[in-house]
């Protein structure tokens, strides 16, 4: 009998650790988004600059990032279910400091504390779920936990803007509580550890490794965050932290390769179905989280609509991926390759980005123009997520299930933490273009400037202003039009150009060639 199959679950316990699985995947990845529509509600209360406050996200990636290449092996070294557990607890405890902080930089080391226990109930959900699930029922487990994976990103911010317009920011951590106490207890009833290898001593624990990897990725992921608001590589610290990214990445390589017990086990990436799932996994993240953020972004910067429209606006689209769910699980049980599935999703991705391209205006897009657009986005998002996540643990046994989705997960996180990052950058630089563009066309002798200027410095006169005022006034709303209509092109273009990057893939995508396999893992399963 093979390891794997040694803990496959069946009836009701099967059904109970799978919800026990999908919550604690569902609580991580809200927490990631639910906290950005109050931001501004924690900086009023903490006193905090704008600028400080982005650090109750970035300290969360960053734990986060740190320990999803790590949980297989700290799996191995405490046992599975002791180490799920105790994530789950560490979450739970952090989130009730975090509502409760009283200055902002405690809130920024319990969120860094909280990210170090979410990121492992991402992982750790997606092995359990797959392992609980015979071979030939993997599609369906996959498709079970996506659900909290592409739901949980557009639940964040309507849960965030209700749960801040109607209470107060701190109960966004407190409803994680009665949740993490639950998933606790049914954790340590019903969740098994697999027996795949011994405990290492602590002479054998590779702490060189983990230090390697902790400042690789949380440079980058502090460079990623950070990037825009400080100029990139005009800042000093910018600069430090990306070459030392670099070089800590070299030398993690390294000594992964080469040290006898290494804390991340590279050498499953010889594999090639999940050396293929991982870079589609960092393609997934880019969309996923980069289309995520840019609809709030237009709906409440440019449109003014509070933070729970902008949330409600996305549940159709979520609603939609929940019901594709099973149906893509049930046509990858009846053999329907993964690379056609993915290859569609693309293409509904570039439909819905071309889409949003064309239906964008400074002042009156509907909620009702957006509805058909995000419906395709949630059938695109349910044809990639599903299938990727099985090709890439199609043909790993035993231990490798762990290391293959804690790599899955990884870059899924840094596709997103990149896509967030370049479309800031992005649309930051376009915006300028824009904008120098159309100023240049704004001429003073211009009959139809002039016109404009003389008509809002009466307007602005009638209601009791003198005229140096007046026209003041009228420059600065024009100079603000200007500059609306800039950031609606910089939008346009942003979808635009994420549109075409998922074109550009399908033909890669459906160049693919996987093997599925029942024996030993075979290397060479895919090139």
């Amino acid at each position: 009998m093979l390891q794997q199959e040694s803990l496959i679950e069946y009836g009701s316990r099967r059904v109970i650790i799978t919800i026990t699985a999908i919550f604690c995947a569902l609580l991580e990845i809200v927490d990631t988004t639910i906290v950005n529509v109050a931001l501004n509600d924690m900086r009023g209360n903490m006193g905090a600059t704008m600028s400080e406050i982005g650090w109750v996200i970035t300290a969360y990636a960053i734990g986060n990032v740190i320990v999803v290449p790590m949980t297989s092996w700290l799996s191995q070294q405490f046992g599975r279910r002791n180490y799920f557990a105790a994530s789950i607890i560490i979450f739970t405890v952090s989130s009730f400091l975090c509502g409760n902080a009283s200055a902002m930089w405690e809130l920024v080391l319990f969120r860094f504390i909280q990210g170090i226990g979410g990121g492992a109930l991402l992982v750790t959900s997606q092995t359990i779920i797959t392992e609980s699930y015979p071979p030939e029922k993997r599609g369906t487990a996959q498709a079970i936990y996506g659900l909290g994976v592409i739901i949980g990103p557009t639940l964040g911010p309507p849960l965030g803007g209700f749960i801040t317009d109607n209470y107060s920011w701190p109960y966004i951590f407190y409803i994680n509580i009665p949740i993490g106490i639950i998933a606790t207890l049914l954790t340590l009833q019903f969740v098994r550890s697999p027996k795949y290898a011994e405990k290492r001593s602590v002479s054998d624990v590779d702490f060189l490794g983990i230090g390697l990897l902790a400042l690789c990725v949380g440079s980058l992921q502090y460079v990623l965050e950070r990037g825009q608001e400080d100029d990139w590589f005009n800042d000093p610290y910018i600069t430090i932290l990306a070459a030392t990214s670099a070089l800590a990445l070299f030398f993690f390589i390294w000594r992964e390769l080469t040290y006898k017990y290494p804390i991340v086990e590279l050498r499953v990436l010889k594999n090639g179905n999940l050396r293929t799932g991982t870079i589609l996994s960092f393609i997934l993240g880019f969309g996923l989280y980069g289309s995520t953020f840019i609809i709030p972004l237009y709906t409440q910067g440019i449109l003014g609509w509070t933070a729970t429209q902008s949330g409600m606006l996305m549940v159709p689209a979520a609603l939609t991926t929940a019901f594709m769910m099973p149906i893509i699980g049930k046509m990858l049980e009846k053999g329907v390759p993964q690379q056609y599935l993915v290859a569609a999703g693309m293409f509904l991705f570039f439909g819905y980005s071309f889409w949003g391209y064309k239906i964008l205006t400074p002042a009156d897009t509907g909620s009702d123009a957006f509805f058909w657009m995000l419906i395709v986005r949630g059938v695109g998002m349910g044809l990639l997520f599903i299938p990727i996540t099985t090709l890439a643990l199609s043909s790993l046994k035993g231990q490798q299930i762990g290391q293959g989705a804690a790599f899955t997960g990884m870059m899924r996180q840094l596709g997103g933490s990149f896509g967030v990052a370049l479309i800031t950058t992005f649309m930051t630089r376009r915006t300028q273009m824009h904008r120098s563009d159309m100023v240049a066309y704004i001429d003073t002798n211009n009959p139809d400037v002039v016109n404009r200027i003389n008509g809002l410095t009466a307007n602005f006169m009638s209601k009791g202003f003198d005229m140096a005022t007046a026209k003041h006034k009228a420059y600065m709303v024009l100079d603000y039009s200007v500059t609306k209509q800039a950031s609606v092109l910089s939008y346009m273009d942003s979808f635009l150009y994420l549109g075409i990057l998922f074109l550009i893939c399908i033909p890669f995508v459906l160049m693919v060639r996987t093997k599925k396999q029942q024996g030993k893992l075979d290397p060479s399963a895919m090139h």
